[in-house]
């Protein structure tokens, strides 16, 4: 009898998993906006980012648990190498968030790679390979977060700002469309969101001057639907936070390079914004920098701005506010959680975007301070040109881009934190096309950083434990109904936690730095933990060397021994 992968009705033979690489089964044909919406009724398999639209990085499988984590052990590894690799300034890591569709894993990597395994093997059925032109203009790594999937297609961006159909049985490019100017400074990062017949990316390239947009194109024939750019030109609602006079606004940043989250039934999307151009010369851009550092509530038929937040008003600390928005409910109310980099943590009414609560989620901050009417405030402020100003969280955040969770069944959130400072000296710089816009040299203190896993109470904004560690922690976790919460640190090690306490479980080292979101899934029954590892370097200043993990990159595959 052969073993199938089955799944509300969807049954896929494992002997046509395991045939001539180039071919994998058509379960993604019926990938439709209706299974990604209820996806968590399906825990088998991962169908989108988040592991589905509320951002929550939960799945309800608890075959792995606290009572047996300790025997989980490598089922499989794909090494993904680093051939071909892209020749430009910048450095590269993995850092996706790998898909599952009965029993078949779709993954992206750095340099235009995406990959589609056999889930339960790690045997590699296709592979697809975008060039990326060498003159590339790249800020902050050669990376992808990710891929989208529906409707028998595989949905991802280029580092050289295409958006991308491959067919997901073949890995053939179905379509191909341009939405950023390379020439510019635009390049693509974000893993793509579906939403009904739409496949939604935002721009990444803030650092050149670029101005950020949200673009949206119909999944069947790669038609653009809708552009939404995050800042107002003159006349537009918000421009009044920028210079009257001059192009500050044309090249004013806010990009949306990390994926949003989706309420159907409000039928809005919520997307972080990046940081101003230039991040930390606020001189040339008197105003409040609409709508950089803010949560915009989208419509996503049309692409209108609905609502917004700013967590930083004139950002000066390159705080971009991109991270990820997870949606929850409290006492009946609809709300969304968010650990900015400037080290509070936000939760906002999501019907209309009121502040609820804000506390601060790491030991030290001395950019700002919670005013009496809760909101943040700066308090520290860059000085001369050429006199440094040190301060707490640096630019990298008190949280990077990667991710927090939040368990239904323990109703708190659990943060990976980043205990490190900076410092910052102003330089006046004209703007040039794609040359880096920062307006400031920086040093990142790498004598004096810390890191944890926190749980937090969005009830209260406490901490309700702390597991610590003497370095930053730089990847996503992911929470699961076993109880256990997933982190991977930059030394190597991928850690289990108890939810509830916080107590460390079980742990194995990787051999190198963790700085992707781990995903999991089911098949046969059997559950599996997926972590992409491979770290190169970040350019604010965390080298995984300086940690004591080598560079190397793999997909790592846990789950229980088999009875």
């Amino acid at each position: 009898m052969t073993d199938s992968y089955v799944d509300a009705g969807h049954a896929v033979d494992q002997a046509s998993l395991s045939g001539v690489v180039g071919s994998a089964p058509p379960v993604v044909r019926d990938v439709t906006y209706d299974r990604i919406r209820e996806a968590r009724s399906e825990p088998q398999n991962w169908l989108t980012y988040y592991g589905a639209y509320d951002g929550q990085r939960y799945s309800p499988l608890d075959h792995v648990n606290t009572e047996n984590v300790r025997r989980l052990a490598p089922a499989w590894v794909f090494q993904a190498g680093a051939s071909g690799l892209y020749a430009g300034p910048s450095t590269y890591s993995f850092e996706a968030a790998p898909l599952v569709v009965d029993g078949v894993m779709y993954v992206s990597g750095w340099d235009g790679w995406v990959w589609a395994l056999d889930g339960r093997t790690g045997q590699e059925l296709w592979r697809y390979k975008h060039a990326i032109p060498s003159d590339t203009q790249l800020c902050c790594g050669n990376v992808n977060r990710g891929v989208a999937v529906a409707k028998g297609k595989v949905f991802v961006v280029t580092l050289n700002a295409h958006v991308l159909a491959l067919d997901a049985e073949t890995g053939e490019c179905v379509w191909d469309k341009t939405y950023g100017d390379v020439q510019a400074g635009e390049s693509g990062t974000v893993a793509p969101l579906v939403v009904k017949d739409l496949v939604i990316v935002g721009s990444s390239g803030g650092e050149f001057g670029v101005r950020g947009h949200l673009d949206a194109f119909d999944v069947d024939t790669g038609r653009h639907v809708w552009r939404t750019y995050t800042v107002p030109r003159p006349g537009e609602p918000g421009s009044e936070t920028w210079p009257a006079d001059g192009e500050a606004w044309a090249r004013g940043g806010g990009n949306l390079w990390v994926t949003g989250t989706f309420d159907p039934e409000l039928n809005l999307m919520y997307w972080g914004t990046g940081n101003p151009a230039p991040d930390f010369d606020g001189s040339v851009r008197e105003g409040d920098n609409l709508y950089t550092d803010s949560v915009i509530a989208v419509d996503p038929d049309n692409g209108e701005i609905r609502w917004h937040y700013q967590y930083n008003p004139h950002d000066l600390w390159d705080y971009d506010s991109n991270m990820e928005h997870i949606l929850f409910e409290l006492d009946g109310r609809k709300l969304l959680g968010h650990f900015n980099k400037n080290g509070y943590f936000f939760v906002l009414d999501r019907t209309n975007g009121e502040l609820v609560r804000v506390t601060p989620f790491v030991d030290r901050i001395t950019w700002g301070e919670i005013d009496a009417d809760g909101t943040v405030t700066a308090k520290v402020f860059p000085k001369d040109e050429g006199e440094p100003v040190r301060f707490w969280p640096g630019p990298g955040g008190a949280k990077e881009w990667t991710h927090a969770a939040y368990s239904p069944r323990t109703q708190l959130f659990y943060v990976p934190v980043q205990d490190v400072g900076a410092e910052i000296t102003l330089r006046h710089r004209e703007f040039k096309e794609g040359i880096p816009y920062w307006g400031a040299g920086v040093v990142v203190d790498s004598k004096d950083m810390a890191g944890s896993v926190s749980a937090f109470d969005p009830a209260t904004g406490k901490e309700v434990w702390r597991w610590r560690n003497d370095v930053p922690m730089c990847a996503s976790v992911l929470a699961t109904g076993g109880d256990l919460v997933f982190a991977g640190e930059p030394t190597g090690e991928f850690n289990a936690f108890d939810a509830r306490t916080g107590k460390l479980l079980w742990q194995f080292q990787t051999g190198s730095g963790h700085h992707s979101s781990p995903t999991t899934y089911s098949i046969d029954g059997r559950q599996y933990i997926a972590v992409p590892v491979g770290w190169g370097s970040w350019v604010e200043g965390f080298l995984p060397g300086m940690f004591g993990a080598p560079h190397g990159d793999a997909l790592f595959v846990f789950a229980l021994p088999e009875e």
